[in-house]
């Protein structure tokens, strides 16, 4: 059987973390859904500028917007946001025989924000109508701005793909501005039902910067390399299940509220030594989430191997992270690091993207 499909059977989905018009008028995605079960997509601005530079299906909009008197990064929306409603609509189905727990598509609000609240909450306001989908995810990092934000857009009832996170701080600040979000929406009179939230913890980025401090430390740290993203993962999923299946959550559950699922993001191991599933198999779950780049889904569904695996191991994990304590590798710090240069790539590759249509 196909591991894609093997995985949804163990109560894990698995988003394409990719989209183009190549994806769209091709029909790539459309199989990627119906015969893989993919059911999502995430975006960013990275994805969209290649995207863009790339693919032949632009040009002739392009042409026409750079005729017209608009920003560029109007004339950037003016382009993807049509592709993001295509793909709502593909996955639209699922998203009905889920009853919203499946079938969502994100787009990002611009990095430029990132330390805005406002702004991101106005924009967020903004692409969600643009977008006019019940099965759109608007993506705000967790920085400190981006949490205040995504506590006001579930507010206001936008469902949001948290992105950008790096630690188990950022896990729980995060699931906390969701819960807030929640509770004062329910008190406006909102309705919990169809809000829906993902945070997409980053994982290869992690064993990338704590490997190279091992590195540096050398000795019996060298052991300790390509383990911290995956216990990171197993840690946050423990904090998961005893959040929104214990007491804190169970008033809002009983609403109709969705708990805010953790998603497994930037799973293209980085490092050719590992396993080029280091981030996928290890992580199999109930009410999780995998986004995979193009290659990854074609290795899973080459030679994935598939267990309910993300809650073995538990100990190891801890003891993963009690290690690097003590080795002075705080991941807190690390994590806050690998979130501020995140962002910079973000702002980078929303810099050359709005290049494109200027």
């Amino acid at each position: 059987m196909n591991p894609l499909l093997q995985i949804r059977q163990h109560g894990q989905q698995i988003w394409l973390d990719n989209l183009s018009r190549t994806l769209l008028n091709d029909g790539h995605l459309a199989r990627f859904i119906a015969d893989d079960g993919v059911a999502g997509v995430t975006t960013n601005p990275a994805i969209f500028h290649k995207a863009i530079a790339g693919g032949r299906y632009y040009e002739d909009d392009l042409a026409v917007l750079k005729q017209q008197s608009m920003s560029a990064e109007a004339r950037y929306e003016a382009l993807v946001i049509p592709d993001v409603q295509r793909a709502c609509d593909l996955l639209l189905p699922l998203y009905r025989d889920s009853e919203g727990h499946a079938g969502y598509v994100s787009l990002e609000v611009s990095p430029e924000l990132a330390h805005d609240a406002a702004g991101t909450l106005k924009a967020g306001l903004r692409l969600k109508a643009a977008v006019d989908r019940p099965n759109v995810l608007i993506k705000v990092p967790a920085t400190h701005a981006g949490i205040e934000a995504i506590e006001q857009l579930i507010a206001a009832g936008v469902s949001v793909n948290v992105t950008l996170m790096f630690s188990l701080a950022h896990v729980d600040a995060v699931a906390q501005a969701y819960l807030r979000g929640l509770e004062q929406l329910h008190a406006a009179g909102g309705d919990l039902t169809h809000i829906m939230s993902v945070a997409s913890l980053f994982l290869s980025r992690v064993d990338t910067l704590v490997d190279t401090e091992l590195e540096a430390l050398g000795g019996d740290a060298l052991a300790r390399r390509g383990k911290t993203a995956v216990a990171t993962a197993k840690l946050a999923y423990q904090r998961y299940r005893e959040r929104f299946h214990g007491t804190e959550f169970a008033a809002l559950r009983a609403l109709g509220a969705h708990p805010q699922l953790m998603l497994w993001a930037s799973t293209g191991t980085k490092n050719p030594t590992y396993s080029d599933l280091l981030y996928v198999e290890p992580l199999i779950g109930n009410e999780t989430v995998n986004t995979l780049p193009d290659a990854t889904l074609a290795a899973l569904r080459d030679h994935g191997k598939v267990a309910s695996t993300l809650d073995r191991d538990i100990d190891e994990a801890a003891e993963q992270y009690a290690a690097l304590e003590a080795l002075g590798i705080t991941l807190d710090s690390i994590g806050e690091r690998l979130q501020r240069e995140g962002l910079t790539q973000f702002e980078q590759a929303f810099a050359a993207l709005l290049e494109l249509t200027a």
